[in-house]
Order: C-alpha cells, then structure tokens, then sequence
C-alpha cells in the first residue's frame, strides 16, 4: 500500500512544450519534449503518459521512520488512495474530452482548426501551427502589400472585355502569377456574343412633330454609353415619368390614371437593376425606356465629389447572367449549339441618358404631379407623371463573337486537394472602373502573394485555394457563369464557398455582406476578428453593434442577381458571399459610369482608401483560412432551417384560404422538420465522433459542403430555369412564386403589384399550379432533409 501511495503522489505525465523557432521568421514552432529521451520512438497509437515512481520519502532500506503520527496516517492510508484515485479519474476524464484529438503521438497528425486549436503537416519535421499563429502570419505579411498602387495603375488601363488592353492586362496579371508560389496556373477561354454600339450608326433620341415626323435630335451628352443587350430598331411613344420602373411604381402610375403601355418610359437609376427595370417595363406593354441618374439617389455631401449632371450610367439589360446566346451551356465554341437566346433578353430597346437631358425631358411633362417620395433633386423641375411629348428612340447596338480568358492560380491542400475554396475578382470594366474592378483585382493579386508566402513560411491548407480573375463581369457575370456551365458537373461536387471581391469598397460608413445563410456564422466570427477601418479601437463587429444591436440585420442580405456571387449559388449550389463597404445610405455615384476613376473613390473615401481595401482584404483572407484550413467546415447547414421557418409565417395567412378549397400546405411543413431533425441528427454525430478520425470527417465535410446544392430543385431544367434555387433562385418552382401565387388568392391581390421580380401573366389563383409549385417546393426540401441524414439506412422521415 505504501508504495502504490509513493506512485500516486509522485507520478505526472510528460508534457509537450512549444516554441517559436529562432532566425528567420517561419512561422513555424518547434516541439521539444520535457523529461523524455531526445529522438526515442514510440508506437503510432501511444500516447506520452509516462508514469515515473522514485522512492518515497522515508522509505528507504535500513532507514526507520520515527514519526510520531505514522500510525494514524496508515490507517487514513486507503481513503486517500481512494480520493486520490478518484480525482485522477475525474481529471483523466475531463482532460480527454478537452484534448481530445490534441495529442500528437495518438495516430493522426492533423488537428482542428477553430479559434484555439492547431495545424500540422504532415511532414514530421514541421512544426505546429495554431489559429493564432496563421492569423498573425496572414496580417505580418498582408501588411507588406501595396494594394493602393495597384488600384490606381489598373484603373488607369483601358480592360473593356474583348479589346488589346485586356488582352495586355490578362498577360501582365498571368505573369505575376507565375511568379508566385502556386501549384497550378492557367487561363480558360470562351467565345461569347457581346454587344457593343455601332459608331457608324450611333444609338439617337429624337422629337416627333405633331404629325408624327421625326424632328429634332436631343444631343446625348455621353454617348458612349449604351446597355448591352438592349434589343435593336426603332421606336415612338409618349413620354411619361415611372420613378424606379419597379412592378409597384407601374401600379402606381395606373391607379393615378396614367397607363404604362405604348409609352416610352423614364425611369430612375437605383433599387433595382437595369435588367429587371426593363423587364417590367416590357411586361406592362411599355416600347422602351430611357435611364437617367437623379442627384437625389446620390450624396448630398458637400465636401465629397458628385457625379457631373452630363454623365450617363452603364449598365446591362439581360435578366440573367453569362453568355445569353448559349444559355445553359458553355460557350467554348458556339458553333456546336443550335441558334437560341436566354428567355432574359428584352424585346423592347433600352438606353441611358444624363440627367440633364433627363431634367429636360420631365420639364415637357404634363398631367398629374408624382407623389412626393417620387420627387428628385433635378433643378427647377417638378415630377409630373405624363403623358408628354413624343419622343423617337434608334438603338443600333450589334451582337460580336468575343473571346474572353478567365486566368486561375492554385494552392493544392494536403488533405482535401478535390475540395476548393474559391475566391474571384472582375478584371474588366467599361470605363476606368475603379471601384467596379480595380479594387477587387487588386485584393486579388494581394492575397494571392500573401498566401503564397504563407506557404513558404510553412503554411499548408487541408483544401485547394483557387484564386480566379474573371473577364466579362460588365456584360453580366459572363466569364464566371460561362465557366460554371462548363464545369458544373465537376464544380457541385468539388467547390465548398466562393468569396467575391467585386464591389468591395463603395464606401467605408457601413458593411454588408450579400451571402447564403450557410455563411453567416462565419461572417460573424470573421468580423470579430477585424479592426475597424475608420473607427479606431473598435472591431467591425463592434462598429455594426453600436448602432444596430441586431448585427445580422444590419448586415446581412441577399445575393443580388448581377453580382458573380449569385451564380455560384443560385445557379451551381455553392455557397457564396460578397463584401461591400458602403456609403451611408447612398448610392456610390460613380459606379459604371467614366467617372469611376482612382481620384473620385480617393476624395469619397477622404484618403481611407487603403485602409477599407485592407479591411477587406482582412476579412476576406481570414476568412480564406478558416475555409481551406478547419478540419471540420464551419457552414452552418442547420440554418435553413430558420429561412424556412421565416417564410412559413407568410405562408400560413393563406392556410384559411386553402383549407376553404379543400388544400393544405401540410407538406411542406413536415418536409422544414425533417430537414430539422436531419442537421440535429447531423450535428450530434459530429459532436460524439473522433475528430482525428480523417475518413470520417471527411464523409461529414462531404455531406455539409453539399447543403447548398441539395436546394436546387432537381425537378426543372437548368437550361430553361438556369436559378434553381428554391429560395434564391428565378422561377416557378421557387418559394418567392409559390407565395406571389397565394396572394392571388384574396380578391385585392389580383390588382397589387407583384412583390417578387417574376414578370409572368398571372390568371389569377389556378389550383392545378399551385399543386405543382407546392411539390417542387417540398420533394426539393424533402430531399435536402434526405440527404442530409447520409446514407440510405439513415433515413427517418416522418412525412
């Protein structure tokens, strides 16, 4: 008994010390054992608990023990070894579970990564690096960067898609490429119709007299600015005023005893895009429409520069993304498809104007006077809704076959090498572009230098970073919808979250991150990690919270249709995010227009401009790390849960309704539990599962980068419904539709304006479509929630 009380009060196990490596900066750290022989080798499953049992005191031979109270303490010796044994379960317990996956002698050698945990190669001789490690690494040598240069010297080059200085810039930026320490490095080249104006025969607004001859041209004061896409010939109607030309400014003008249709509509710059402004216009039966920026959507700031009254703003017209003369498939050689176009082309032309030419028009309207949230900042001009004068529109625009290259660099992971965490960039841009472009492109280039010498400091991620330079972004996300298409069969199984770069810096007053809710959490921890950039001593995070106590409602939005992100999602099923630093609650006046140039954003910034484009790159890079190092992903795939569960509370007005005809939204509700049950089930295998158990973690990273496919409705055509997203996407099989179907079904719905962007004849509420909508909603829901609970034998609906 003695001495098994000598053992217990004597014993303690080896521990491992780290520390950094001198000389130069590596950041690696280095591992030296305390109290155990230099190089000894032990068993792959071992792990170093050594228990070391010197004599005890006063028990050597021959040596008497003479205490006085010996006796005492022999007869309390077995409740103290039964405490003592008893506090080493208790401790071996709790050390297991807290460390559990954290000895590097127990077989595997790759550790999660999260706020506090570590990474190892698996390269004995590297040593480990934790969280805090790589994120001090990713800061150390982003600081290095020159990312203002950059901005300013590519928005100083002429990059229209298709022309020789994009060819020249797409050389120099494959270059630099090269040059890094990437794996991988290639360009990928489509030939997609692109449309661009006709010199010979420029775009032109003419008067009509009263006898219906076209008079007098109104002189566009930028007319280099055109929308691609628009459709071509010739057209007259009257004039009247539509606001933003959303679906609701058109009901508006209706119920004031102004009709929409055989006009020409002027419509506002903003809250929507120019793709979906032109599409309710031709669905209300409107001939064309004229675009003008009003001052008032803009800064009224005096100190901060303003758009010239004489500019118009670019944008193009096609109400979908990629290559609309191949739709649903790759345009690498267009001559293999037969001669179709995208369902998102206009019939009607389109063209924009400058505000002037526009305050000159609103001044020859009659009739009513505009609400007064219609009214402008436009000088000595009141809003009056119309009819006017006649006008006369010829848009000349031609489509060209155009080759655009996508150029690609590679980090290839140790672990995962198939799986890809995919960060993009626009390159192009119609005119100097330099916030539309330059400043993603080059965060780009920065993050692609700085991981690369990350990787020369020891850095290795578990999956591949693939960093991509898109071509043909102004023309819709053309060059990364063109390669989506092209891969979508490999990239649903292989890309885990895309981040988009393009936008990134508006602004620097508020942040928004347009994204899946997969993300959120993420984004959230991200923040937390990120230094304001103009308020000093705060974290992003803080900043958001001190005005808005709800974060996720202060930044959080959805992925807009003309941003490369959406694709990605709505179109692949990848998750997908983009950043955006924001003016307060306005517009950034230069956004496509000539004036976008590096001085303008210089002046709105008030010389913060590499400070928000280091933010950025902060959050995006970080972000980077979590995604291609963590050894578990960190998506939050229960998530959806909660989006369904919001939509369902719209939903359930109409269950009255449709229980008075005899149907029921019952399925959908049991299709949003098993879905629930499925990430709960999901998540608690997780939690009880063997983190250094790589197959299996593996199955689960499989099972969670695939949640966002598993919402892309396997029941329509990708290339008649290329959005099948059941919650992000275009369509009838969407939610959105779903619900703008039910409105239908109170006698005040049928002459509201649709709350979504589906511009389809309505005939009123139709039972037979509600029942398809409500099985291609539910049999896509009910599938996620199936494929969520992993194999076959797993499966337990309640349905």
């Amino acid at each position: 008994m003695e001495r098994l009380r000598a053992l217990l009060l004597t014993a303690r196990p080896s521990q491992s010390i780290y520390r950094r490596v001198e000389g130069p900066p590596q950041g690696h750290l280095e591992e030296e054992e305390e109290d155990g022989e230099e190089g000894a080798k032990l068993p792959a499953h071992f792990c170093p608990m050594e228990l070391k049992g010197p004599e005890p005191l006063g028990s050597r031979p021959g040596q008497q023990n003479l205490i006085p109270w010996a006796a005492a303490g022999r007869k309390a010796a077995p409740y103290l070894v039964l405490t003592a044994l008893l506090i080493f379960t208790g401790a071996f317990l709790l050390g297991y579970v807290a460390f559990r996956g954290s000895c590097q002698a127990c077989g595997d050698s790759v550790l999660v990564v999260s706020e506090d945990n570590s990474e190892q190669g698996l390269d004995s001789h590297q040593g480990t690096l934790y969280w805090s490690d790589l994120q001090a690494m990713f800061l150390r040598l982003l600081g290095e960067g020159h990312l203002e240069d950059t901005i300013r010297q590519t928005s100083r080059r002429e990059r229209m898609a298709g022309s020789a200085g994009m060819a020249a810039l797409a050389q120099d930026i494959l270059a630099v490429l090269s040059r890094q320490k990437l794996d991988h490095v290639w360009t990928d080249t489509h030939y997609v119709g692109l449309q661009f104006p006709d010199r010979a025969h420029p775009n032109a607004l003419h008067w009509v007299d009263e006898d219906g001859t076209v008079g007098e041209q109104l002189p566009l004061e930028d007319p280099d600015a055109y929308c691609p896409y628009s459709a071509t010939g010739n057209v007259t109607g009257k004039l009247v005023y539509a606001h933003y030309g959303r679906p609701e400014d058109l009901q508006d003008l209706r119920a004031r005893g102004v009709e929409p249709a055989g006009c020409l509509l002027l419509v506002r710059v903003g809250e929507t895009s120019f793709a979906q402004k032109v599409a309710t216009a031709q669905y209300a039966g409107a001939r064309g429409v004229l675009l003008y920026p009003d001052p008032a959507d803009f800064s009224q700031d005096p100190h901060k520069p303003g758009l010239s009254r004489q500019r118009a703003v670019y944008g193009h017209v096609h109400l979908g993304t990629g290559d609309p003369y191949t739709p649903g498939f790759p345009s690498f050689n267009q001559t293999q498809f037969p001669p179709v176009a995208s369902s998102g082309l206009p019939s009607i032309p389109a063209q924009p104007i400058s505000a002037d030419i526009a305050s000159h028009l609103l001044r020859m309207l009659k009739g009513p006077v505009g609400p007064q949230e219609w009214q402008g900042h436009l000088p000595a001009t009141l809003y009056r809704l119309g009819p006017g004068p006649v006008l006369h529109l010829s848009v000349n625009n031609h489509r060209t076959s155009t080759p655009i290259s996508n150029i690609f660099g590679c980090i290839e992971g140790f672990a995962e090498p198939d799986h890809y965490v995919v960060i993009g960039a626009q390159r192009d841009a119609w005119g100097p572009g330099a916030a539309k472009s330059a400043v993603g492109t080059a965060i780009l280039l920065e993050l692609v230098q700085t991981f690369s010498s990350m990787v020369s400091n020891g850095f290795r991620p578990r999956r591949s970073l693939l960093f991509i330079s898109w071509d043909g972004g102004d023309f819709g996300s053309v060059g990364s919808m063109e390669w989506l298409e092209g891969y979508l069969s490999v990239l649903h199984l292989k890309a885990v979250v895309y981040v988009s770069l393009d936008n990134a810096v508006l602004g620097d007053d508020k942040f928004h991150a347009k994204t899946s809710p997969l993300l959120i959490n993420l984004i959230e921890n991200i923040l937390k990690q990120v230094d304001s950039p103009n308020h000093s001593g705060q974290t992003l995070y803080e900043q958001v919270v001190f005005t808005n106590p709800s974060w996720e409602a202060e930044v959080i939005r959805p992925l807009p249709m003309d941003s490369s992100a959406y694709s990605f999602t709505a179109f692949a099923g990848v998750p997908a995010v983009e950043f955006s630093f924001l003016e307060d609650d306005q517009d950034y006046p230069f956004l496509h227009t000539k004036e976008d140039t590096y001085e303008n954003l210089h002046r709105m910034l008030q010389g913060r401009l590499p400070a928000v484009a280091q933010a950025v790159a902060q959050l995006a890079g970080q972000l980077l790390i979590r995604l291609s190092h963590d050894h578990l992903l960190p998506l939050d795939f229960g998530r959806y849960g909660d989006v369904v569960l919001r939509h369902i509370g719209n939903l359930n007005e109409y269950s009255g309704d449709l229980k008075a005809r005899g149907l029921t939204l019952q399925w959908v509700y049991s299709a949003r539990g098993d879905y629930i049950r499925a990430a709960e089930k999901l998540r608690k295998e997780i939690y009880s599962s063997e983190e250094s158990d790589e197959r299996l973690m593996r199955m689960y990273n499989v099972r969670i980068m695939r949640v966002e496919f598993y919402f892309l409705s396997q029941y329509v055509s990708p290339a008649d419904s290329p959005f099948r997203h059941i919650f992000l996407g275009h369509g009838d099989h969407t939610l959105g539709a779903l619900l703008d179907h039910l409105r239908l079904l109170r006698p005040e719905a049928s002459r509201a304006p649709k709350a979504s962007s589906e511009l389809l004849p309505s005939l009123g509420f139709q039972e037979s479509r509600f029942r398809r909508q409500l099985a291609l909603l539910t049999w896509t829901l009910q599938g996620a929630a199936n494929a969520l609970s992993g194999d076959v034998w797993n499966i337990d609906n309640n349905f």
